[in-house]
């Protein structure tokens, strides 16, 4: 079946975006062009405005539509613990547990020399910054994966000779897979049970 150029570029923009392969494409731009212009219009606005409004907090890396973001200006959160997780979704699994009251950072991503990714490339300046103003523990949250535990002990030597006490979160989440899919329970055991790297 030919079909007309304007799907054939929806198709391949939605191709590019992750776990979307050209049949889930295919039936996404189908879908949007069976839906009523109105519905396109809000899909098209809400792109837009999260390309215009959200942006990285300058302290921590976090994703927030004010900057610095609401963790980093709240009162209530405990400057003296900062939480190390690889991606910004990875915050929203550790605050689900609502048992952590401290700081974040995002370091946007994991070291893996196989994808050419190396400690220039995450945000880890940031981190050795904020921690030499008073922080007492820094909790290493990468994911329990390669690239996760080399970025951690990566960290853990950068970090140790500041003189701030550095855990691992315990490994409750299970090994290869990413934060953002482990549910409360696993992460509040994977918090509770952290230790000293």
């Amino acid at each position: 079946m030919s079909l007309p150029e304007p799907l054939i570029r929806l198709i391949e923009q939605l191709q590019r975006l992750p776990g979307i392969g050209p049949k889930g494409a295919q039936r996404l731009a189908f879908h949007i062009l069976k839906n009523t212009r109105d519905d396109a219009e809000r899909l098209v606005e809400a792109v837009r405005e999260v390309k215009e409004r959200v942006t990285y907090c300058s302290v921590c890396n976090n994703i927030t539509a004010v900057d610095p973001c609401a963790f980093c200006s709240s009162t209530e959160r405990d400057p003296h613990v900062i939480c190390v997780v690889e991606e910004p979704q990875n915050v929203g699994a550790i605050e689900r547990t609502r048992e952590f009251k401290g700081l974040y950072h995002v370091l946007m991503g994991a070291l893996s020399p196989l994808q050419g990714i190396g400690p220039d490339d995450l945000k880890i300046k940031g981190l050795l910054a904020r921690v030499t103003n008073g922080v007492a523990e820094v909790i290493l949250a990468t994911n329990p994966n390669v690239e996760g535990e080399a970025t951690a002990i990566y960290l853990a030597r950068l970090l140790k000779p500041l003189g701030v006490k550095v855990t691992r979160i315990a490994m409750g989440v299970p090994v290869g897979s990413d934060l953002e899919y482990a549910d409360e329970v696993t992460m509040h055991k994977a918090m509770e049970g952290r230790r000293e790297v």
